[in-house]
């Protein structure tokens, strides 16, 4: 049967799914089905079986569906506040509930009723009176008068949060795949080639993390390594550094492009830095960096993901300008994840310990505190709290980029609950509805069906203890 040949329609609409992908966490099998229809007619018969042996495994072309999300947890807009203020006020008003400057100006422009401001959203302190409400003409009972402000109070509340919930996501999606969500349509399905290299390897790096002693894989494998080749002298590079910032991205970039990306990271590593300093609990650690009770380690470890990731794009840049001198007079240090209390006693049960880099973060000031000019810390201090660790501070990425790792071989993308590979998808969504692997006590009414997955042998991955308690 002759293979059918994909239109110039059916490629423009793969590289634009491919950009949607950018924003999203589709598997890289499905992304390389998308790769072999966006680039149809270009590849060669080695480039199409090499990419071929991940797309054979896409959702597209067979049954196979995954437990897991496509995308990354998105905050919820405040359509619902919006619909509530317009039935309470009578009246509407343009406004995106998606946007947290167009939602304050939506309560504001609805406060002009009952002479209310951002500004003043105090219960207590900023309500009007009785005769302040007579002098203002409002011709409202004190019930209604109070159900209104209450109304603007949310809505101010939700814009504050949707703000927050937003920058977070987006600074979790830099700390993945660096800028590329940012990549405007056009430019991205201009240049088809790049555009399959970033969208397959942004896919691979946001492969999520296996419950493993062995660290997870380097993103650059083989089909990412073949799309790269294809780039040359008319590729797009300044799309490309975006999302992989190595030297040999960076030396086809200009002076002055290098140096507007250096600005990228350093504006994303001083912002996610005061992230991190306001969640910073003092009580912490800094020799373990063991979850406590109350701790937010998810909130930080994707601040801390974001930060290391700003820093090693800042580092690469410096080093590409031959700037690195500047790091006599500061380097931040590398900011360490929160670990589980159970994947650190596996590392000690089984003869391994703390990640050597939390001894060099224990030994340093604050990175924010170095970024903001309250403590001093030089290369120089970083070499010696390495040296004291057993580490090389160059090959360990502390005060150069980190060197690059070898190509890695294709492997399916596996089916993970909380961390815990799982042969089959099925199996996989009933053990997240139980809760095992979560850290909590299992579902009462899940607990026999789980138990039963477990016995048949349907966790494929490492774990430390296989208590379904």
């Amino acid at each position: 049967m002759t293979e059918r040949k994909a239109t110039p329609a059916s490629r423009h609409h793969a590289l634009v799914e491919l950009h949607g992908s950018l924003d999203r966490r589709y598997r890289p099998e499905d992304v390389a089905d998308l790769v072999l229809r966006a680039l149809d007619g270009r590849l060669s018969r080695r480039e199409r079986v090499v990419i071929g042996r991940a797309a054979r495994h896409s959702s597209r072309g067979t049954a196979w569906f995954s437990s897991m999300s496509a995308d990354y947890a998105r905050p919820v807009g405040g359509a619902r506040q919006v619909a509530a203020a317009t039935r309470l006020f009578e009246r509407s008003a343009e406004v995106d509930p998606d946007d947290p400057e167009s939602l304050l100006e939506f309560a504001a422009t609805m406060g002009r009723d009952i002479r209310w401001t951002p500004a003043g959203t105090d219960f207590l302190a900023d309500r009007l009176d009785r005769s302040a409400r007579d002098a203002a003409g409002l011709d409202l009972s004190k019930r209604q008068y109070n159900r209104r402000f209450r109304m603007l109070r949310r809505l101010a509340a939700k814009a504050g949060t949707l703000g927050v919930e937003q920058d977070k996501r987006r600074l979790l999606m830099v700390g993945i795949t660096g800028f590329g969500a940012d990549i405007p349509q056009e430019r991205f399905t201009a240049d088809p080639v790049a555009a399959c290299f970033v969208a397959y390897y942004t896919a691979r790096r946001k492969v999520r993390r296996e419950f493993s002693l062995s660290g997870r894989d380097n993103p650059f494998d083989e089909i990412a390594s073949l799309l790269l080749a294809r780039c040359g002298e008319r590729t797009d590079w300044w799309m490309i550094a975006q999302v992989r910032a190595t030297p040999d991205v960076l030396a086809r970039l200009g002076g002055e492009e290098r140096g507007r990306l250096l600005g990228q990271w350093s504006a994303v590593m001083r912002h996610s830095a005061g992230l991190l300093r306001d969640r910073w609990r003092p009580g912490t650690d800094r020799a373990q960096m063991i979850v406590r009770l109350g701790d937010d380690s998810t909130t930080w470890n994707n601040l801390a993901v974001a930060y290391n990731a700003a820093r090693a794009g800042w580092l690469a840049c410096l080093a590409s300008m031959d700037a690195l001198d500047l790091l006599d007079v500061a380097c931040p240090g590398k900011a360490m994840r929160l670990m589980a209390g159970d994947l650190a006693a596996w590392h000690r049960d089984t003869g391994g310990g703390v990640d050597p880099g939390t001894a060099v973060w224990a030994a340093l000031p604050l990175p924010w505190e170095v970024l903001d000019g309250t403590a001093t810390c030089t290369r120089s201090d970083v070499h010696s709290a390495c040296r004291a660790a057993g580490l090389d501070p160059e090959l360990s990425g502390w005060t150069a980029p980190a060197p690059r790792r070898g190509v890695a071989v294709f492997r399916p993308t596996p089916e993970l609950v909380h961390g815990v590979s799982v042969a089959d998808p099925v199996w996989a969504s009933l053990l997240r509805r139980a809760g095992v692997f979560s850290g909590r006590p299992v579902k009462p009414e899940l607990a026999a069906d789980a138990r039963h997955g477990l016995a048949a042998g349907v966790v494929t991955g490492d774990l430390p203890e296989r208590d379904t308690r």
